[in-house]
């Protein structure tokens, strides 16, 4: 960020922060000192939607925007809570346009919201084509349009950023079969598609001063992991799954620190595990 921008001023839009990352993100930066606005699809707890991922015994994931902007206003931070469906554009017009109306402005743009469904780690045979449009829209087609219909704006105030929530899904081929806990061709390409966004932001305008990273937050134990895989402690000593507090920590750093811009425009996607254990910036 430019050294004429105060950070009680700057704001970040965190999508997809009912729960998850997205929930850690906002509450790390609301901490930060910066101002919050965040987006999601659950507006309450235990509110039922289409194509909603839903643990084994079929009860809802914990978690819905109210109580992360709840959670936000007793930390201190200011936050603006909108809706925001990735499935219809509109929505994503419209909580974009409601967020300058409040902020007037946007620093920092996180693309972490995903589509959730289990038909997007379906196998081969099981993926339907409609099923991998959605996807495809949810994961693809609706973070490019948020951050094109942000652009103008990110660009005109200089010094702005954007991150994309992307996957290790993305650039690898899955240990096993997605029937066995590996991941689906829908969820991959999708992810692979997403984090060819942070490249072509950087070419296009880093000169104008905008920046943008890939990230892989690798496996953590959030609500969605925990109702795919299971308990979130057998995650953490099996397979070394972070919580989404520390992988929160390591995106704080990547917008703040000037360390950080020496890796935006890697080829790779930024693999935060590894930097929060490096920097020391979560006690794991």
């Amino acid at each position: 960020m430019p050294p004429s921008t105060p950070q009680t001023s700057r704001v970040v839009l965190v999508t997809g922060a009912s729960r998850g990352i997205g929930a850690a993100t906002a509450l790390a930066f609301g901490r930060a000192g910066w101002r919050v606005a965040i987006t999601a699809r659950t507006q309450a707890e235990g509110q039922a939607l289409d194509h909603q991922l839903r643990r084994p015994d079929g009860r809802l994931l914990a978690g819905s925007l109210a109580a992360t902007a709840e959670a936000l206003r007793a930390a201190g931070a200011e936050v603006f809570a909108h809706p925001m469906d990735l499935m219809d554009l509109a929505s994503l017009d419209a909580a974009a346009d409601a967020v300058l109306a409040h902020f007037g402005r946007v620093d920092l743009l996180i693309n972490n919201a995903v589509y959730q469904d289990r038909e997007t780690n379906a196998m081969l045979a099981a993926l339907d084509d409609a099923a991998l449009a959605r996807t495809l829209h949810g994961n693809v087609v609706a973070p490019f349009h948020l951050t094109r219909r942000l652009l103008p704006t990110l660009l005109a105030q200089g010094g702005a950023q954007v991150i994309n929530v992307c996957s290790g899904a993305g650039q690898n081929d899955p240990p096993v079969s997605a029937e066995q806990g590996g991941w689906g061709f829908a969820y991959g390409a999708s992810k692979a598609a997403l984090a060819r966004l942070s490249g072509m932001i950087n070419r296009e305008h880093g000169p104008q001063g905008l920046r943008a990273f890939s990230v892989n937050p690798g496996l953590v134990s959030t609500e969605a992991v925990t109702a795919t895989l299971g308990d979130d402690g057998v995650l953490a000593r099996r397979y070394g799954a972070m919580p989404p507090e520390a992988i929160a920590a390591a995106l704080v750093w990547l917008a703040t620190d000037p360390a950080a811009a020496a890796l935006a425009g890697q080829p790779r996607l930024i693999d935060l595990q590894p930097l929060v254990r490096e920097r020391r910036l979560w006690s794991v």
